[in-house]
């Protein structure tokens, strides 16, 4: 499923339970510590297999892949990437720097935001346009999926800038038709060294799941999509 919201440069791996045969590198291990809820566990270990198994398709041996600043995930030299998992999911994509500048993706249950969540991530422009796509496109829960888009917009800002990024940072606009969503970061974030203030991306929808992902490509040239990847919300 994420492959189809991701360009041929960037490999992914996923999965839809936790993979019994996974393991831990020592490093990783370490940095696990004392976790002791069987939950955390399996799914740090799960995502961690995931990633190797996208790096094996970029050419990359297994390495620790470590939690870093603000939990992002430390990569080898010359790879950037992002991890993301969910109730039932787990997955990773990775890409190499001289073909990608920043990858970034997310997993969201395919249900409503609790509680007041929604004002607390949203624009009041953002709520605008929520509020059309359920009238027009009901069967896709948009608040959820704002949420998951901006989540992937900050994993790929943050490794490229180390500074954070707030929800109500960049204001978020969906593509209903072409699976395609537009982030324009506010100026005035201080981003240093500079970074985009607009990100395109793609999303899916499942019954259970909502998936969005953002690729800066490195250097003027464009990544190019596949082909089959337009998503249109579900019927």
């Amino acid at each position: 499923m994420l492959e189809l919201i991701l360009p041929t440069a960037v490999a992914c791996a996923e999965s839809f339970a936790d993979v019994p045969e996974s393991t831990l590198l020592p490093e990783e291990l370490e940095a696990l510590g004392t976790a002791r809820h069987e939950g955390r566990r399996r799914e740090f270990t799960t995502v961690r297999h995931c990633a190797r198994r996208a790096l094996a398709d970029i050419g990359v041996p297994p390495v620790p892949v470590l939690p870093g600043e603000r939990g992002a995930p430390v990569w080898p030299h010359g790879v950037v990437g992002s991890m993301t998992h969910s109730a039932g999911y787990r997955a990773a994509a990775v890409a190499l720097s001289d073909q990608v500048r920043a990858v970034g993706i997310d997993a969201e249950p395919h249900a409503a935001l609790p509680g007041r969540t929604l004002g607390a991530v949203t624009l009041p422009e953002e709520r605008q346009r929520l509020a059309a796509l359920a009238a027009d496109f009901p069967q896709v829960h948009w608040d959820r999926l704002l949420f998951c888009a901006k989540e992937a917009v900050y994993k790929a800002w943050f490794p490229m800038t180390r500074r954070r990024l707030g929800f109500r940072d960049a204001s978020v606009t969906f593509d209903p038709a072409g699976g395609t969503f537009r982030a324009a970061v506010v100026e005035g974030t201080g981003a240093e060294p500079p970074a985009p203030l607009v990100y395109e991306g793609r999303w899916a929808a499942a019954p259970h799941l909502l998936l969005a992902a953002v690729v800066v490509p490195a250097g003027p040239a464009a990544v190019r999509n596949r082909p089959d990847c337009a998503t249109p919300p579900p019927s």
